[in-house]
This record gives structure tokens, sequence and C-alpha cells, in this order.
């Protein structure tokens, strides 16, 4: 096997000499060179080393010290580390050269591509010039990593990145490692691929998948909308021309809210002391 067919795995090699700009080793047939950039630890010649084989700019078979937890066929969650929307995005994967996730294999939609900071779960390929990519893992092999969830867990608040997106819903790798689906109706905007995000389990299927809502408990977004009326009112010193018999159209093209959410906050101010209605109008209720 020549070393071009070993290149996104890992080796033992042998170090034949030194040069100027590194170390080049040998399987006994084809010499590689590891460059000193890549050499993270004192080498000596002849000894046998591990190293991760990978092609460099000009197509030549080269050598890292450097193992990265992924391989071709080895799965592991990985950073992104810059977008270029005309290719993809670039992951870190430990070595000196990052790894380009092409936009083929991204969402068509650029709008939910992962941004720097984001994690996804990928393995690496291997295109006919031995020009190493990455390739996100598929939903049997997210299942084939998770864990099953129990009873227990309805309800409970989770944590996790999101592994692949659609119109329909995003689906979910969460930290306990369970698989999760949150249908487009548990969100209020789509999340991107490689996004972490925090829900709660609404669900819990046979298979032992859940599925999340990442929408605010109804005691949480009651607080928030309470706030965002009231901040509102405050904006045009105590009085806005909206109250619970505003029409529903008016209330969510001023506040993005559906009426019955909007009654219940309005309905919190209310009881707290804080606002009262009027001739069609809510004030702000001042202390006397």
């Amino acid at each position: 096997m020549s070393l071009k067919e070993l290149v996104g795995q890992t080796t033992i090699l042998t170090v034949a000499r030194k040069a100027e700009f590194g170390f080049f080793l040998t399987d006994g047939n084809e010499d590689v060179l590891l460059h000193k950039n890549e050499a993270h630890r004192e080498i000596e010649e002849g000894e046998q080393i591990e190293v991760f084989l990978y092609v460099d700019s000009e197509g030549r078979p080269t050598a890292s010290t450097v193992i990265p937890e992924i391989a071709v066929g080895r799965y592991a969650w990985v950073k992104v580390t810059d977008v270029k929307p005309d290719i993809g995005v670039f992951l870190n994967i430990g070595l000196q050269k990052d790894i380009l996730l092409g936009k083929d294999d991204l969402p068509a939609h650029k709008s939910v591509w992962p941004k720097e900071g984001d994690m996804v779960f990928i393995t690496l390929r291997v295109n006919r010039n031995y020009l190493l990519y990455a390739k996100l893992a598929s939903d049997q092999v997210i299942q084939s990593i998770s864990t099953k969830a129990t009873r227990e867990s309805f309800n409970k608040n989770v944590q996790g990145y999101i592994y692949r997106t659609a119109k329909v819903g995003s689906w979910i790798f969460t930290l306990e490692g369970f698989k999760g689906f949150i249908h487009e109706s548990q969100r209020n905007q789509e999340p991107r691929l490689g996004e972490k995000v925090e829900g709660r389990v609404i669900d819990i299927k046979e298979d032992g998948t859940i599925n999340v809502s990442l929408l605010a408990r109804k005691q949480e977004s009651q607080d928030v909308d309470a706030a965002r009326i009231y901040e509102y009112l405050m904006s045009r010193n105590g009085a806005m021309p909206y109250t619970d018999k505003s029409m529903p159209e008016d209330i969510m093209e001023r506040f993005g809210l559906s009426k019955a959410a909007f009654k219940r906050a309005l309905g919190k101010l209310i009881k707290e002391g804080r606002v009262y209605q009027e001739g069609g109008w809510t004030y702000e209720k001042k202390d006397s």
C-alpha cells in the first residue's frame, strides 16, 4: 500500500534522516516529510514514530506527530474556525492546516450554516487527488453513539449541538448523549448547524430518542413578554393605545406576540399593580 493510500489515517514510520526543514520518514519503500512545524516532540534518526498523514498544498503526502481525534472512518466533534460563503467552512482538527467542509455538504440556506466557534460531528474523506475533506456524520452514525433517554428526563432542560437541519425541524445531540428532534413549531427561529442550544424535553419516544422544545416555559415567556410591553409603555411616557381589546394583527405588528400571549403578559402587569386600562389605552399606574 502506498503512503498516499494512507492519507487521512495514522501509521508507524521510521525516521530516515534529518533535513533543514524537518525529517524524512520512510516505510521502507517511500519517504514522506515531517515538517519541523508538525514535529511536536524530540525526534531521533532511526526511531519508529506514529504519525498522521495528509497532503500538503502541492499534493505531496506529509506527516504530523499530532494525531487528530478524527481520521477516515473515525468521528469527533470539531470546532469551526472560519466561514467562506463561496466554498464552505473550515474546521480545526489539530493540524497546522484546517479542513474544509464544502458547501455541497452544508445546508442550502446560508443563514443556517455554522459560524466560527460552532461544533460539528464529522469524519474525514479523501478525494481522487488524495486531498482531505470533512464529511458530516449521518443520522445512522449519530444513532450508533447515542444513549437512550428514560422517562426521568421528561421536562428536564438539556443542552446540545444541532447536527442536522431541515424546514420541518432540527436534530440535536445533547451533552447527555441523547438524540433528539426539534419540530419547527418548537423554535422561534431555525438554529444553525453546529449551534449549541438549550431546550427542554417534551417527549420521550419508545426508541429512547427525545423531542425537544426551544421555546421558553410559559412562566418564563410571560415574564419576558411583560417586560417587553412595559418597556414600550415607558418609552411612550407611560401611555400606549393597546389593551386586551386591541386587534390581534395590531398586537402582532407592534409586539410580535399573539393576542393570547399579550393578554397573559398584560394581565400579569395589571395584577402586579403596575398598569391599568382605560378608554382603549393602557397607562402606567403611578403611586398615589
